[in-house]
């Protein structure tokens, strides 16, 4: 999502509830947020809403997409949180960072932007430290487009034609809960480790022995 137009669409879509969600979730498995690590980050908007609840978290916030990193600079700019995160350009396929580097990794709704993810997970886990939290979440693809419609219309019936298309084109996009765990499971991620948390996504949330 390289353009300047659809990032400031992205940012300007209401996204407070499920990011909030997201962060309460990730809280809730673990204190240590010394060295956290956003791959795809988009605008930045749950590293930000991370940081407003756990003021003394350390952010990486990656993405790949120039115009996203431009509306992220300004919100964390305009937030004063500058000193607590650092963007970084990179692409999730081949991050730049050392072997178990962060003790929590986390990603929102980026898995259904890569072509084929199996090497964005097996990043996320190779730079994620021993007794480190994976925390993904991201869209499901729904089983038909009649489903489709009626959680476009649902979730984004307030939105613009463009927001709404956005999204649509991400519900198409997305991987099944099964499809997940078909390709986490050669990095020893257990089955039981993906699951169903809303009519509309799946969460991987995992401790690394």
């Amino acid at each position: 999502m390289d353009d300047e137009r659809e990032a400031v669409e992205y940012d300007a879509m209401d996204h407070a509830g499920v990011n909030r969600a997201f962060v309460d979730a990730l809280l809730a498995m673990t204190p240590d947020l010394s060295s956290v690590l956003d791959v795809g980050t988009g605008t930045a908007r749950i590293p930000l809403t991370l940081w407003q609840l756990a003021p003394a978290s350390r952010i990486r916030a990656l993405d790949l997409a120039d115009a996203m990193l431009d509306v992220a600079r300004k919100n964390v700019v305009a937030a004063g949180a500058a000193g607590a995160i650092e963007l970084v350009r990179g692409d999730g396929k081949r991050l730049p960072f050392a072997d178990g580097s962060h003790h929590v990794v986390m990603s929102n709704s980026i898995v259904h932007h890569v072509p084929e993810p199996a090497s964005a997970f097996a990043e996320m886990v190779r730079v994620l430290a021993p007794g480190g939290v994976l925390f993904v979440r991201d869209l499901f693809r729904p089983r038909d487009e009649a489903e489709l419609s009626r959680l476009v219309e649902e979730h984004a019936k307030n939105d613009s034609p463009e927001q709404r298309r956005l999204f649509a084109d991400s519900l198409r996009a997305a991987l099944t809960p099964d499809e997940v765990r078909a390709r986490v499971a050669p990095l020893g991620v257990p089955a039981g480790a993906v699951t169903t948390t809303s009519d509309r996504h799946w969460t991987l949330a995992w401790r690394k022995a």
